[in-house]
């Protein structure tokens, strides 16, 4: 009868012991409850102890983790759309706080925390034309308003380390992609007209070249024609000479065949000439 009893109370205390001890592992921070109410705060890693039924342990991540938001719109200071799709890095600073404003769920600090994050970043990037937005230094654009997001991240009991901007588009339901493309094929256009400009300008310029090259070499050509024929003349009279030197008659028979082969050339050639003419006299049948 005595072990019957025995074993009931031993159950009870191994539960009771079991009820009454909590493990905080690194990297992670605990709070008590005491009755539903936030009794010891900021637990560190370790083996803690509880009273039973009446205190319940909450354990949570301390580690940075990365919260991922929905894309938001925007207007830059040109008044263009855009849509910025950012990722925010924090912990959690104080559980108690943590606790108390989310009732320990990240999903409902994210929500809580979402619309602080865009509020802030929209007085920066509406504050930017759209270039100073792509190429600028997107650092610059977080660092301005990371104090005032912390503080208002104070009543989540949450710390923002950084944000980062994953990407930034023009949302395809606006006019500034057209607009862009527009400017795009302008500068193209721009481009193109100064590149053809250039090319006809090479063109004229090489054409005038060699058309200054052309007229030289035609020049030089005609030129060295002509002393060739002069030579080629002087030649010819001086061979002529020699030869009407030597046998004058024959020279003058010589030029006058010439002289007939020249003007009946066409075979149609016609030429009046009186009886006794000069030009005729190796044609007369008197000698």
């Amino acid at each position: 009868m005595r072990f019957n009893l025995i074993i009931p109370v031993v159950l009870l205390v191994l539960l009771g012991l079991l009820g009454s001890v909590y493990v905080v592992r690194e990297g992670q921070v605990a709070l008590v409850l005491n009755l539903g109410r936030v009794a010891r705060t900021d637990i560190g890693p370790g083996l803690h102890f509880k009273v039973p039924l009446i205190e319940t342990a909450r354990v949570f991540d301390r580690r940075f983790y990365a919260a991922e938001f929905s894309p938001e719109r925007y207007l830059t200071s040109e008044r263009k759309d855009v849509s910025v799709d950012f990722v925010a890095i924090g912990l959690i600073n104080n559980v108690g706080d943590f606790y108390r404003a989310t009732g320990g769920q990240m999903d409902v600090a994210n929500d809580r925390l979402a619309p602080i994050i865009k509020d802030s970043l929209r007085n920066e990037i509406n504050a930017r034309t759209l270039t100073e937005l792509v190429s600028g230094d997107r650092a610059e654009i977080i660092a301005k308003q990371l104090e005032g997001i912390n503080e208002a991240a104070k009543t989540l009991g949450m710390r923002v380390i950084d944000i980062r901007l994953k990407q930034i588009d023009l949302p395809t339901d606006s006019d500034v992609i057209a607009q862009v493309y527009d400017r795009m094929r302008a500068e193209r256009r721009q481009v193109a007209s100064r590149l053809r400009a250039e090319g006809e300008e090479q063109a004229r310029i090489i054409r005038a070249e060699a058309d200054r090259e052309r007229t030289v070499l035609v020049a030089e050509a005609e030129r060295d024609a002509q002393k060739l024929r002069g030579e080629g003349d002087a030649e010819a009279t001086r061979i002529y000479g020699q030869a009407a030197q030597r046998d004058p008659a024959f020279y003058a028979f010589q030029r006058s065949l010439e002289a007939y082969r020249n003007a009946f050339a066409d075979g149609d050639g016609v030429i009046v000439l009186e009886r006794n003419d000069p030009f005729l006299q190796y044609l007369r049948n008197d000698r």
